[in-house]
């Protein structure tokens, strides 16, 4: 299979270049390949008017650069991102991601850039030729959804809950602007939001011919548009960020629901393998929530005591930092994150 890369550069700053992979050029011969390339790159620079491009060229898919994948069940491909905040040494590559191949392969959360949805999709091509139907976003954040946009041109449906998109639009003008000061811009180039096909507002099934993703939406924990993704054939349960590990959990949804999601005893059947949004994959459900329910708790009696001390909130967020520091062991960006969460739950259990 032979690949069109294109040759683009910042239109406000052409010092900053990169190879964007259009996938829509994907081709059995490199000669068509070169007759795709000019229409598809014209189009695709239309779309993307903070862009000027260069040259393009077809190469085979071992030429590209791909995310390192594991096989971790029968079918089922993961990538561990850094467990650290994005950062210019990690290029936003921070979530983890996978894909599931069946008769189509589906793919559960798409990266933090465009650059990392181009190298997950050259990862599924070193594996299978087979159409990607589906790409599932497990919630709103920018590190698992930036780089949906290279699914979509590859002609996969876009799915996530419904209400998903709508918390994406509060905050997209922040991310654009804030995102490539983080990890730099040439890192970032090309990233954009791509639109939600299908909104799940019910638990779902969607079929991939030799195996079943079953897509379950949860009320607001983490986030207020987590969606968890059930595979049937290999058992493997994705839960996004609903689960951290090694990365200090981040709430952005409500803390008691998030405490009554993970104090639950898990889906049934119990999955064989479970995929967090940060961390290693686990084999049973406490080995995989055991850590965040310690800290979840722990956040909800620090807040707790902090509210019932009548403290300030200027004073409460570094003093719930202090009293969760026992349970700072093992969790990446533990103190930053913290005091955000202490911030967050204060404002939602100061009206308990």
């Amino acid at each position: 299979m032979f690949h069109l890369l294109l040759a683009t550069c910042l239109a406000n700053d052409p010092s900053i270049c990169a190879e964007r992979l259009l996938p829509s050029a994907e081709s059995p011969s490199v000669e068509e390949c070169h007759r795709k390339a000019e229409p598809i790159a014209r189009d695709w620079l239309a779309r993307h008017p903070d862009l000027r491009g260069g040259a393009a060229r077809c190469v085979e898919t071992a030429g590209l650069p791909a995310l390192n994948m594991q096989e971790v069940a029968d079918g089922v491909f993961f990538y561990q991102g850094a467990m650290e905040q994005i950062s210019p040494g990690n290029r936003g590559r921070i979530a983890n991601l996978a894909f599931v191949v069946g008769d189509t392969v589906a793919v559960i959360d798409a990266g933090g850039t465009r650059a990392e949805g181009e190298a997950l999709y050259a990862a599924i091509r070193s594996v299978t030729d087979k159409p990607v139907s589906h790409l599932i976003l497990t919630h709103m954040h920018p590190d698992h959804i930036l780089g949906a946009e290279v699914f979509a041109e590859a002609g996969a449906s876009i799915v996530a809950d419904a209400r998903l998109s709508d918390a994406v639009a509060r905050r997209t003008d922040a991310w654009m602007m804030s995102i490539p000061d983080q990890i730099g811009q040439a890192a970032f180039m090309g990233s954009r939001i791509a639109p939600v096909d299908q909104k799940v507002d019910a638990p779902m099934t969607i079929s991939l011919g030799s195996t079943e993703l079953r897509l379950e939406p949860v009320k607001s924990a983490h986030t207020d548009n987590d969606l968890t993704v059930f595979d049937s054939e290999s058992e493997t349960l994705f839960t996004g960020d609903l689960i951290f590990r090694g990365l200090t959990p981040s709430l952005d949804g409500s803390l008691s629901n998030w405490i009554d999601w993970v104090d639950g005893t898990g889906p049934d059947p119990a999955p064989s393998l479970i995929v967090p949004g940060h961390g290693p994959v686990a084999a049973t459900w406490d080995e995989a929530v055991a850590p965040e329910r310690q800290y979840l708790h722990a956040l909800r009696d620090a807040t707790r005591k902090a509210v019932t001390g009548g403290m300030a909130l200027s004073r409460a967020i570094p003093a719930i930092v202090s009293m969760m520091k026992p349970y700072s062991e093992g969790w990446a960006d533990f103190n930053a994150t913290t005091a955000r969460n202490a911030a967050t739950s204060f404002s939602q259990l100061e009206w308990e």
